[in-house]
């Protein structure tokens, strides 16, 4: 059994508490926050002791599960890798990438495994069609909230798009060809809606929206492929595969009949909505960690991982600064005056 200790015992620690405790593989040992009043409840609620300090909760522990603002992600992964302690820690794995490289190459040394909190990866949604993929060509997703102070630390590209970015890198196996991108900050000091366009060397397309100033919330993704659509709702937890299948003799009455033109075969289209398990998939992403440390395997959604979603989400951020900076730079174009000079 895993001795595990957590840092951050706010909103999402408090999620993270009560899964751990649900986990054989795991011993929660205790954890750690900044805010006392916050400690006493938390240590009440769950009957855990709360540490002092981080240092001694590290030298407890065999594993520490960081759930704490992004900018401290760094410092206390760096303090606990240097302890020879496995890391689980939430997305974005840091605020840089210079760190989340850095946390990567202390890892190796140290030897120890570090898993990044993509929790979408273990969205029942997700894991009941992601082994339907089959080189999508075009993709298009939608992540929008409505407004929460937490999370206005980092832009809404790393605290929103990047699920959908961590997503799209997993499902596309080719390199990244040419990003664009734009966005606004409306309420808060950085990014608060975005849109990206991700080009693949493969020809893929990914098209990313996210927002956290809608009136509605939305958490949908479709992959269009060769003879396929597919649609996930990770919201709803509900999936659809639509395909195209050959005819080779008669159709069937019933089916739905796409005549393509002659000389060319027909094609039956088909629906399908796979059987979508309830889970928990906090729980979930923290129990197979558990099982990669024990197993000695590679984390399902690795540091690197971690990184390379990091790293489209920071070219995404600068895209976007590049693009408002221009907008600010150039001459109006007198829209009325051109009518005007036209007429």
């Amino acid at each position: 059994m895993l001795k595990i200790g957590v840092v951050g015992a706010g909103h999402l620690g408090k999620i993270h508490i009560k899964c751990i405790q649900m986990i054989n593989n795991y011993e929660l040992i205790g954890f750690y926050d900044t805010d006392e009043k916050n400690k006493e409840q938390v240590a009440t609620t769950f009957g855990i002791q709360s540490f002092d300090t981080i240092e001694e909760l590290i030298d407890q522990i065999d594993v520490l599960d960081i759930v704490t603002p992004t900018l401290s992600h760094y410092d206390i992964a760096v303090k606990a890798i240097k302890k020879s302690k496995h890391i689980f820690i939430e997305k974005p794995i840091t605020n840089t990438l210079k760190d989340a490289k850095s946390i990567i190459n202390l890892a190796t040394e140290a030897n120890v495994k570090v898993q990044v909190g993509h929790v979408e990866r273990f969205n029942p949604a997700y894991t009941a069609v992601k082994n339907y993929f089959n080189g999508p060509m075009f993709i298009e997703t939608h992540r929008l909230a409505e407004f929460n102070p937490r999370g206005t630390d980092v832009p809404v590209i790393h605290d929103l798009m990047i699920h959908d970015i961590d997503i799209v890198l997993s499902v596309v196996k080719s390199n990244v060809k040419r990003i664009s991108a734009s966005g606004v900050a409306v309420v808060s000091d950085t990014p608060d809606i975005c849109n990206a366009r991700i080009e693949f060397d493969n020809g893929c397309v990914a098209n990313l929206t996210a927002s956290r100033i809608s009136l509605k919330n939305m958490r949908k993704s479709r992959f269009f492929q060769r003879d396929a659509y597919i649609s996930v709702d990770f919201l709803t937890k509900k999936s659809e595969i639509i395909k195209l299948d050959t005819i080779d003799d008669e159709p069937d009455p019933f089916d739905i009949v796409l005549d393509l033109g002659e000389g060319k075969p027909k094609k039956s289209i088909s629906f399908e909505q796979p059987e979508v398990k309830e889970n928990n998939a906090i729980k979930d992403e923290l129990e197979a960690f558990s099982e990669a440390i024990q197993s000695n395997t590679t984390p399902l959604v690795s540091a690197v991982d971690g990184y390379q979603a990091l790293q489209i989400a920071t070219i995404i951020h600068d895209k976007v600064k590049f693009s408002s900076k221009q907008m600010n730079n150039e001459e109006v174009i007198d829209l009325t005056r051109l009518k005007q000079t036209d007429n």
